[in-house]
């Protein structure tokens, strides 16, 4: 918050001093390996939460923190601002509707060049690119595997190669993966994530028995091509006015809509917690590693 919006509002230093101020809710955007410190301090403390995608980097600690919530009633939402895309929201309730009949398989693709995210600062130190704050590709770009969950529901089976791109340097070593998931209700669907590709690309193709669906998340176009008729192609764009920042406006308002009246978040802790077991999985099939427990 630039320091003119900010005066007047109090201030703290640390977390402790922080929470004895009682606040409402708390908004968790620290790195997300420190995500869980934090946002379990506060749930103890009586706060809702906001917290960030991913939910962590790891699985230690996510039960505890569902119990706090669970126990205290308080209102948990996870930060994944593409369940609020309006173009996203019309294909999964067209695909409810049963326009493509039963779905076959789906194909996500986002790669984005690193270097161009944050051009003011080294890519090489940022957080994307560091293993100790929770970054690398598959949990930096982890709004695939999230959507892809909201829109098929739970996965049974996680395959993944990942690897390093030598020319950018990372210490995380993960800047490309290839993941293919298999979801309880049959559905196949691939995810490539990368950290190279310039310009932007950021698709989802979704295939079922009677036609197909491409969102084109970077030209804001939904295409729906039947199988039967040739020429029944059908295109729908985002509303006039539409940019990136309302998907955050959207969320965080209806965030707060959830804390005033108590209501369930559209993003809960629980599906965090299935988002973050699909992509540490990924990271484990990888590695040639046994999934979680």
């Amino acid at each position: 918050m630039p320091d003119d919006e900010s005066a007047g509002w109090p201030s703290f230093d640390n977390l402790a001093a922080a929470l004895e101020a009682r606040p409402k809710f708390a908004v968790i955007s620290n790195p997300s390996s420190r995500h869980l410190d934090v946002a379990t301090a506060a749930a103890e403390a009586g706060c809702d939460l906001f917290i960030e995608k991913p939910l962590s980097n790891s699985l230690e600690g996510c039960a505890e923190l569902a119990r706090i919530v669970q126990e205290r009633a308080l209102v948990a939402m996870i930060g994944c601002q593409f369940r609020f895309h309006p173009l996203l929201i019309e294909l999964r309730n067209t695909l409810e509707s049963g326009r493509l009949g039963r779905v076959i398989g789906a194909r996500a693709e986002w790669g984005e060049y690193l270097p161009d995210w944050h051009p003011w600062e080294d890519h090489r130190q940022s957080y994307s690119a560091r293993p100790d704050l929770g970054g690398g590709v598959v949990l930096t770009l982890i709004h695939p595997l999230d959507y892809l969950y909201w829109l098929f529901g739970g996965v049974d089976r996680v395959r993944a190669a990942t690897r390093p791109v030598p020319a950018l340097e990372t210490q995380a070593g993960e800047d490309w993966a290839e993941i293919t998931l298999t979801f309880a209700s049959g559905v196949i669907a691939q995810v490539h994530l990368d950290y190279l590709q310039r310009p932007p690309v950021h698709r989802l193709c979704v295939s079922g028995e009677l036609g197909s669906a491409t969102l084109d998340f970077q030209k804001d176009g939904l295409k729906w091509q039947m199988n039967e008729i040739n020429d029944d192609v059908s295109e729908t764009s985002v509303p006039a006015g539409f940019d990136r920042n309302a998907m955050f406006v959207d969320e965080m308002r209806h965030f707060l809509h959830c804390v005033a009246t108590r209501q369930p978040a559209a993003i809960p802790l629980y599906d965090g917690i299935e988002v973050l077991k699909i992509a540490l999985d990924a990271r484990h099939a990888a590695r040639g590693e046994p999934a979680h427990a």
